[in-house]
């Protein structure tokens, strides 16, 4: 542990730590919840918040890890590791608390709070629902569940604006439609949607919208009702400009060149007219003022022109400024339009999405934290929440704290307001711990903000320094991750100030100190790819060949696959881990999932290099899932020619070109019928329809989960796609079962319905590739957040950021403000500056993304990168990366293929303990031949059978479900549970007890019944013959279960006493009146005491075994004969 770590995991000290990539801020968060611990705080007193669920399970495998090994230690081994934790030996107390703390984590009922923000918020929200306006049984949506969910919402206002197109939702939905295609549309009202928590509660009400928009007018400069066409009438009247003036200017400009007279015409022309003539023409007007690309004119008249009336310049020149004026106003007005109609559309689906999850109870991720934030910020309910919460928190840990949004910032605030307020009740030392690094911000699109980081960490510091606590700033620099030539390659890319502007907020840049200084590796730089001459190919030649394998981006990610292929077929040694590379020491990382993502992928497979796969897939794009899509959909509608085409050309049949022409061409009829009348005359054709025909019989009963794991288990339909597809398309097909399985949960299960939810839902399935399997990952920077490895490749280092945000956001009046100016042409000067805010925030951003790319990396780090057709984009990351190699230990090598590279290598010089050997990776083992046949039938019935429940349908005596029935079996039961429990009691209570026990409202009982059933029971109880059955070491309600005659019986005796020689089994039965001879005993009881007595002979045997029936109606106890008893066995 360094100096820095320890003063961070300091517990009397609140601190804010600024840890850089692979400083051990886990570890710190690990040892500071350890000396918490150790220093006596209750661990439910403890919260640890962080970023992802994995981070959370890490830091409790972490935990546990550790108590548990203080456990076993000796005084020795663990005094040396407290001493390294606090700094100072501990003495025989501490370590003998210091062992009892993995038992006192264990008994705390949830154990430590180490939870997600949403997580954390959820648990607020379910003890306090009522405090936070909800139904107290609400329930999380998913990401799937509420993009379902703001799907209807969205085809409910589309409806209700064709039912009114001339209604606010229809004029809005015009407006927007007339803007934007059918793509974008969907685009924008996404972005709009995903941001709507920036709005609070400007949508609650069609009053709180109409002030948003009238906000909205006011920013703008715009006043009330004016808009586009008033603006342009407003300009063309006499009183907007001076008329003489500009008619001087036309007779000047008259007697000027060949220019001058067509603008004077078209001047002449439009000062002739009146306001409505002058507003058709003022697009011609504006021509003359203006270029085509909207710049103002340089020259508007010639020096003849000039020359006949020098005072023609200012008069022009102020028109000029007056249309300039006017066409900022006219991009204002267009904005605005565009923005309240978008406002008018998202604000009704807002409403619509809010008012569903409302009759559901149901939230989303979003409602988590708004909702959590504005409880505990209510004037009239916070003060409560706060002082229960505040009775069970002291230490709040933030972990990630770079990427924490301002809303879950004010839900931090107001946890630890009180912490330095005063002393408060307990008067005990109460702290905030803060980890984060603003270099490692790339979470905007979330909500992260990196300037409300820095805010926060000026508010707590103020606020603890003025409770006069203890406060500390520590920056943790050293990196237990990466070598020293990693680390000054990243060092000296960021030293421009250009570079790292926005990369730190504050000071200098702080220089990374290697933990790994003796271990070896090197950086590498390569060229970067070029495309190549376009090849041309004749027209209409056969495509014979993917085009794509001759791309940039393509021969880039075969040169990758075949530098690593290289290494594993070589043995490339890895020198700091003493071993041979292995395809799971590399990490692929790009910026976003582009073409090059699939290639990369694509060229590693043919490479035949293991990989992991996509970090992230959109399940209905997988061949293998639109081959199971295409399935439902012929069994929905078998005259679906197109899908059954799709199955039978598709791996599931496996018909080629030949055979699904020889079905389809010249015939009568559909398809479908086709195939039935001709399957006789193929073995492939009558194999295709009896699977078909299998699966049209079974689809209106099967559940789709069961259809579709029948399908792919027993039908060998999952064998014949990964024969086609490749062993990749498990993982799709895997994912695509959990959902069917899911949609049955969630909904009335069929095949329709299942098609249809999981088309309209969002289908992107996020997969976990950090298991620990052999295989090169290829990941987004943003999925790899958290990740690292030996090598790391960059290939996408020549593009930049592709566009500028839709939406663009002020604040205005205290409120916040969007605008959306559809085309570049309609931004106005606000709009304008808010784009160049927007792009230096991009800016940043991406450079900050570089540094968390070049920070995964442990030994090795390989630079590299396709240009397009204009070649790299200005100020991406190899631009930025390759002044970095500029120093005098590069040295460049030339490849086998001929490319130049730079490389900076580091020599190992730590001496690496074991035998150095590669880890064999195991090969998977074939599947067994069981793995395709159904199971055999189960030998017994799955259900057990009851010896109380009669094995046939006997005929019923009365009506089950007869008042007189109901009074009966209710009268039974509370003489059974009144057996059962006052034996329990001491003899002169048990009146009492019994009294109190059935007056109860529940059982419905008058006066009469309970004295009647009192008074029985308690006659059994006070009877000397029945002592022995209720004395002390007899059980009540005792479970059997076993074979008899190679059936499972499950039962439960009502009395049982196990004694040395024998066995007694009572069961109480209220018949009334009750039988006095065997042979008026039923059937069904003399049947049930058999199965208990042959029970319990498997259990004790050698024992007699003696069944009695004990008649609570004037008792009475019957003991049955045990060859009565014996003949009554199934």
């Amino acid at each position: 542990m360094t100096i820095e770590q320890r003063r961070a995991a300091d517990p009397a000290s609140s601190v804010w730590v600024s840890a850089s990539a692979g400083s051990g801020k886990t570890r710190v968060l690990v040892d500071r919840t350890l000396r918490l611990l150790l220093e006596g705080v209750a661990p439910e007193r403890i919260l640890c918040i962080t970023f992802t669920k994995a981070a959370a399970a890490e830091m409790a495998n972490r935990l546990s890890a550790e108590l548990g090994r203080w456990t076993a230690w000796d005084d020795d081994r663990l005094g040396q590791e407290i001493e390294a934790l606090e700094g100072d030996r501990p003495g025989p107390e501490r370590l003998a608390s210091a062992r009892r703390l993995f038992a006192r984590v264990l008994d705390t009922p949830g154990g430590l709070k180490l939870r997600t923000i949403h997580s954390f918020c959820e648990s607020i929200l379910g003890r306090f629902p009522v405090e936070a306006d909800l139904a107290p049984h609400f329930e999380v949506l998913d990401e799937r569940g509420a993009a379902e969910l703001m799907s209807e919402s969205l085809d409910g206002v589309l409806a209700r604006a064709k039912d009114d197109p001339d209604g606010r939702l229809g004029t809005a939905l015009a407006a927007i439609s007339a803007r934007v295609s059918e793509q974008d549309f969907h685009a924008i009202v996404r972005d709009f949607l995903g941001q709507r928590g920036r709005f609070g509660g400007q949508f609650a009400d069609e009053q709180a919208l109409a002030g948003s928009v009238d906000r909205l007018r006011r920013y703008l400069g715009l006043a009330e009702g004016e808009d586009a066409d008033s603006l342009r009438r407003d300009a063309c009247r006499d009183d907007a400009f001076d008329p003489p003036a500009l008619r001087r200017a036309v007779e000047a400009l008259l007697q000027g060149g060949k220019t001058d007279g067509e603008r004077a015409a078209a001047m002449a022309d439009w000062l002739a007219a009146d306001t409505e003539g002058r507003l058709d023409r003022l697009d011609g007007y504006l021509d003359q003022f203006f270029t085509r690309a909207g710049a103002a004119r340089a020259r508007l008249a010639t020096a003849g022109a000039l020359k006949a009336d020098p005072g023609v310049a200012d008069i022009l020149s102020t028109e000029l400024a007056r249309l300039e004026t006017l066409r900022e106003r006219l991009r204002a007005a267009s904005v605005f339009a565009s923005s309240a109609a978008l406002l008018e559309l998202g604000a009704t689906i807002v409403r619509l999405y809010e008012a569903e999850k409302s009759r559901l109870a149901r939230l989303d991720f979003d409602d988590l934290i708004l909702k959590t934030r504005d409880l505990l910020a209510h004037p009239g309910r916070a003060p409560w929440v706060l002082f229960k919460l505040d009775g069970g928190l002291d230490h709040v840990l933030i972990d990630e704290a770079q990427d924490t949004s301002p809303a879950q910032w004010e839900i931090v605030q107001h946890l630890v307001e009180e912490f330095f307020a005063g002393e408060g009740v307990r008067g005990t030392e109460r702290t905030l711990f803060v980890v984060g690094d603003e270099k490692q911000s790339i979470y905007s699109f979330q909500g992260a903000d990196l300037a409300a980081f820095e805010a926060r960490r000026r508010f707590f510091s103020d606020r603890v320094r003025e409770a006069a606590q203890r406060w500390d700033e520590v920056p943790l620099s050293r990196s237990f991750r990466s070598i020293p030539v990693v680390l000054d390659l990243v060092d000296r890319c960021f030293e421009p100030a250009a570079v790292r502007e926005g990369v730190i907020a504050r000071g200098d840049w702080v220089r990374h100190v290697a933990h790994r200084a003796t271990d070896g590796g090197l950086v590498e730089l390569w060229p970067p790819v070029v495309p190549g001459p376009a090849t041309p190919t004749e027209p209409w030649a056969p495509p014979l060949e993917q085009q794509s394998a001759r791309s940039a981006d393509a021969v880039l990610a075969r040169r990758i696959a075949e530098r690593i292929r290289g290494w594993l077929e070589s043995g490339e040694p890895l020198a700091a881990k003493g071993r041979p590379v292995q395809p799971g020491d590399i990490m692929i990382l790009v910026r976003r999932r582009s073409a090059f993502f699939e290639e990369m992928v694509r060229a590693l497979k043919l490479a035949r290099v293991p990989v992991a796969g996509a970090d992230r897939m959109v399940l209905t794009e997988q061949l293998a899932v639109m081959d199971l899509l295409s399935l439902a959909r012929f069994l929905l509608l078998p005259e679906d020619e197109l899908s059954l085409a799709e199955v039978l050309k598709g791996p599931l049949v496996g018909f080629d070109d030949d055979a699904l022409f020889d079905l389809a061409y010249g015939r009568t009829g559909k398809l479908w019928p086709t195939l039935v009348g001709r399957r006789e005359e193929r073995p492939d054709f009558g194999a295709a329809h009896d699977l078909l025909a299998g699966l049209l019989a079974r689809v209106d009963y099967d559940p789709p989960f069961e259809l579709f794991a029948r399908l792919l288990g027993a039908g060998g339909g999952r064998r014949r796609l990964l024969a086609r597809l490749g062993p990749e398309a498990n993982d799709p097909i895997d994912e695509f079962l959990n959902l069917a399985l899911l949609y049955q949960r969630r909904e009335t299960p069929s095949l329709q319905g299942f098609l249809h939810w999981i088309e309209a839902g969002s289908a992107d399935v996020k997969r976990d590739l950090e298991q620990g399997r052999n295989e090169v990952r290829v990941l987004t920077v943003h999925g790899a957040k958290g990740l690292q490895a030996p090598i790391v490749f960059l290939p996408d280092t020549c593009g930049t950021p592709p566009h500028d945000p839709r939406l663009l956001w002020d604040h205005f009046e205290g409120r916040p403000v969007m605008l959306w100016p559809v085309r570049s042409a309609d931004r106005d000067v606000r709009a304008t500056a808010l784009i160049e805010q927007s792009r230096t925030a991009r800016d940043e951003e991406y450079r900050r993304l570089l540094y968390v790319a070049m920070t995964r990396a442990e030994d090795r780090l390989y630079v590299c990168g396709w240009e397009g057709k204009r070649g790299r984009q200005e100020g991406c990351w190899y631009d930025l990366i390759a002044p970095a190699f500029d120093t005098a230990r590069t040295e460049e090598l030339t490849l086998p293929s001929g490319d130049t590279v730079r490389r900076i290598t580091q020599s190992q010089s730590r001496e690496i303990e074991g035998s150095g050997a590669a880890d064999e990776v195991a090969e998977a083992a074939p599947m067994p031949d069981w793995i395709d046949r159904l199971p055999a039938a189960e030998p017994r019935p799955s259900r057990p059978l009851a010896p109380s429940r009669s094995p046939s349908a006997e005929r019923a005596a009365r009506s089950p479900v007869g008042a007189e029935s109901e009074r009966r079996f209710r009268r039974g039961r509370i003489v059974h549970t009144l057996l059962e429990r006052l034996p329990e009691l001491p003899a002169e209570t048990r009146a009492e007890a019994a009294a109190r026990w059935l007056a109860m409202p529940g059982h419905g009982l008058d006066g009469d019944e309970r004295r009647e059933i009192a008074d029985e029971v308690l006659a059994i109880l006070g009877a000397a013959e029945f002592a022995p059955l209720f004395a002390a070491g007899s059980r009540a309600e005792v479970p059997l279960i076993g074979l008899v005659g190679g059936e499972v019986v499950a039962g439960q005796v009502d009395r049982i006493v196990v004694e040395a020689e024998q066995i007694l089994i009572v069961d109480y039965k209220s018949n009334r009146p009750s039988p006095r001879r065997i042979e008026d005993v039923p059937a069904l009881y003399l049947r049930q005491m058999a199965l208990y007595r042959a029970l319990l002979g498997e259990i004790y045997p050698g024992r007699r075994i003696r069944c009695l029936l004990l008649w609570t109606d004037a008792p009475h106890l019957m003991e049955l004969p045990a060859d009565r008893l014996a003949s009554a066995l199934p």
